[in-house]
């Protein structure tokens, strides 16, 4: 199954990432681009997601110097801006990958692409991750341990689910019951054409 490589790759990512535990350690693809494409992309795709969660921790620590909040809202942006782009690379895998299937006369479209789904789940990995550091934290009380492993039971269930349901899509991607069909993304604050402030700059 699809999920279970991706769950897999991501775990991998999560676990490398908390060895140092820092958003300026130095990144490292241990899949070949070419070889290994789509598990090239999952890797990457999990790196910025959990670089990109710690940023957001950082940032809303109520003593932050405004001048490092400043610069790290734009790694943020820049951050956000790399997980759109591998969402796309993603997809347009499985454009390649499903060329050939000539969709049923009734076959559907689904509510998200199949990459969107692998970026729910990528982010869903590390709410797993740190909803089980929550369960066994030294010094933390019984209370808050049993609410967040109840938590942690939840989210469980909704990786099982939402792994399912990708699976599910490609299935019928694959059978020509449902067809792809992305739509690049189209933001408007960070083109210098668009965005009235950045226009108004130049």
């Amino acid at each position: 199954m699809f999920s279970d490589k991706a769950n897999s790759i991501f775990k991998e990512v999560i676990e490398k990432y908390h060895v140092i535990d820092s958003v300026d350690q130095e990144f490292s693809n241990p899949y070949d681009s070419k070889l290994q494409a789509i598990e090239h992309l999952l890797y990457r795709k999990c790196w910025i997601d959990t670089v990109q969660w710690h940023y957001e921790d950082i940032i809303r620590d109520p003593e932050i110097d405004p001048i490092a909040a400043l610069k790290l809202k734009r790694q943020i942006d820049a951050s956000n801006q790399d997980r759109t782009d591998m969402v796309e690379y993603i997809d347009s895998y499985f454009l390649e990958l499903y060329k050939e299937i000539t969709p049923k006369t009734d076959a559907t479209i689904n509510t998200e692409s199949p990459a969107w789904g692998v970026d729910r789940l990528s982010i869903l990995a590390l709410k797993v991750y740190h909803m089980h550091v929550e369960t066994i934290r030294e010094g933390a009380t019984d209370q808050h341990k049993a609410a967040c492993q109840n938590k942690l039971n939840i989210l469980l269930e909704q990786q099982v689910d939402l792994s399912t349901a990708i699976d599910t899509l490609l299935k019928d991607i694959e059978k020509g019951d449902k067809y792809m069909k992305v739509y690049k993304q189209m933001k408007m604050y960070n083109d210098d054409e668009l965005n009235p402030v950045l226009r108004g700059g130049k």
